[in-house]
C-alpha cells in the first residue's frame, strides 16, 4: 500500500499532541545514516541471502529481502535491535524506515525509533514507536532530538528486517519535516 491519495513514496506519521500528519517523502537533506556504521545484535540469513545490518544504510529502498538490499536479525534476543552510530550527535529531524514487504511486515510492530548519544540503544529516548506497518515506506518526525545513534528496536524475541533506514538532520538546526 502506498501513500494518501495514491502518491508514491514513504509515508511519514507525525504524532504532534495526538495529531497525525502524513508526508509522501523525505524531506530536503542528506541522509546521515548513508555514511554511519550499522551494527545489529544478530545477523541471519534466509537462504543463499544473509542480511548484513549495513545493507539497511546502503540507499536502496528495495523492500523484497531476497533483492539483497535488506537486513535480518536471528530473533533470538529480547529485545532484538538495529542501529546506527552518525559518527557525530546530530539534531535529528525525521527517520524513515522502509520495511520488508515480500512477507512478515508485522515484525515491525511496536517497535521502537531511539536517538541519542548513548551506545547502548536502551538509553536513549524514544523518538517513535511503529503502530502501523499499512506502507512498507513509513517515517516519523523526531523534533531535532540530539544523538548520536539512531536505532530500531522490537521489544520481544523476533526476527527483525529493515530493507532501509534515512535519518534526516543537522549538526546545528533543527530541520523541519512537515
Amino acid at each position: 500500500m502506498g501513500a494518501p491519495g495514491g502518491a508514491a513514496g514513504p509515508l511519514l506519521v507525525l504524532n504532534i499532541l495526538g495529531s497525525v500528519v502524513h508526508e509522501t517523502k523525505p524531506p530536503e537533506g542528506v541522509n546521515l545514516a548513508l555514511k554511519g556504521i550499522a551494527s545489529s545484535d544478530s545477523i541471519a540469513s534466509n537462504g543463499s541471502v544473509t542480511g548484513l545490518a549495513a545493507k539497511a544504510i546502503d540507499g536502496i529502498r528495495v523492500s523484497d529481502f531476497f533483492k539483497g538490499h535488506c537486513s535480518l536479525t536471528n530473533g533470538l534476543n529480547n529485545p532484538t535491535w538495529w542501529k546506527v552510530d552518525l559518527k557525530k550527535s546530530y539534531k535529528i529531524s525525521s527517520v524513515f524506515v522502509t520495511n520488508r514487504d515480500d512477507c512478515c511486515t508485522e515484525r515491525l510492530l511496536h517497535a521502537e525509533i531511539r536517538i541519542g548519544s548513548n551506545p547502548d540503544h536502551n538509553h536513549n529516548p524514544i523518538c517513535a514507536e511503529v503502530k502501523t506497518v499499512a506502507s512498507s515506506n513509513i517515517g516519523f518526525c523526531c523534533g531535532g532530538m540530539e544523538g548520536r545513534y539512531v536505532s530500531v528496536s522490537v521489544p520481544r524475541k523476533e526476527q527483525l528486517s529493515l530493507c532501509e533506514v534515512e535519518v534526516y538532520g543537522d549538526l546545528k538546526k533543527v530541520l523541519h519535516c512537515a
